[in-house]
């Protein structure tokens, strides 16, 4: 199979939303893929960064390159920011549903961290729920169909999430609720310093519970046509079952994972 750079890029950096995105009809896939980009740029702003005033810059950065494609300006000499300037001069993407997930992202770089479970919930439907849902537009949906993905889309980033503390922890960062962690007997500091503790592990298993039976209860009734984001359904399924029941979820992914998202996407239902 022969990729554009930025559907390689995409497939290089998020492989789970790569491989949903096969699904999309074949003239959206190039949008949708070079939203994955995007997303991703978006979601190591902070990581790459070395204080939070320089996630900010980075954050505006892009910003700047979403409003000079609005003004027909000339696009960035940057290996995401070419296609995605000429995704939104060709009307492929809405620049107001990428400006939002940029706001969305400013949470990350709050040195307090995410203060309260509504905060969390508000972040994560607007960072991994703002994807699907601007996914949803790049596909054709109306907004009000794009807007059923949205809980889909923070379901499969709490499983991101609560799978990922660990690797966090390495960074020096910790991105759970921190009334969740008090609640616990935690605090950022201890995630960060012993992020294999058993109260950690146990209020990981729990709110993946949670984020589970969120995600039961969640609309499915998005048209076909915007299958493609609601796949990541599928995984988050998995990846929170998993966690619930104090399992690892295995990175890279394995074949049952993929056979999964598979199988959802040739039936067409989630």
């Amino acid at each position: 199979m022969s990729l554009s750079p930025i559907a390689a890029f995409a497939r290089a950096h998020d492989p789970d939303r790569f491989l949903a995105a096969l699904f999309a009809p074949p003239e959206r896939r190039e949008a949708i893929f070079t939203l994955i980009a995007f997303n991703h740029e978006l979601a190591r702003a902070r990581e790459a960064a070395s204080n939070p005033i320089a996630a900010l810059i980075r954050l505006q950065w892009w910003r700047d390159a979403l409003d000079e494609a609005r003004a027909g300006k000339p696009a960035r000499r940057h290996e995401v920011a070419a296609p995605l300037h000429a995704a939104i001069t060709a009307g492929s993407l809405d620049p107001a549903a990428l400006g939002a997930m940029i706001d969305a992202r400013e949470a990350e770089a709050e040195e307090a961290g995410i203060p309260t479970e509504a905060d969390f919930v508000a972040w994560l439907r607007g960072t991994a729920g703002g994807f699907a849902y601007a996914a949803g537009l790049a596909l054709g949906g109306s907004a009000a169909d794009a807007e059923k993905l949205r809980a889909l889309g923070a379901a499969y980033g709490l499983g991101g999430v609560l799978r990922s503390v660990a690797a966090h922890a390495a960074q020096g960062r910790c991105l759970l609720p921190m009334d969740r962690l008090a609640a616990a007997g935690l605090n950022a500091e201890a995630v960060i310093s012993a992020p294999m503790a058993p109260a950690l592990a146990a209020l990981c298993a729990e709110m993946a519970a949670e984020g589970l039976e969120a995600l039961r209860t969640a609309p499915r009734d998005a048209p076909k046509a915007l299958a493609a984001p609601a796949l990541l359904a599928v995984l988050a399924a998995r990846d929170l079952r998993r966690l619930a029941a104090g399992k690892v979820v295995p990175m890279p992914r394995g074949v049952a994972d993929r056979l999964a998202v598979m199988w959802a996407g040739w039936r067409g239902r989630v």
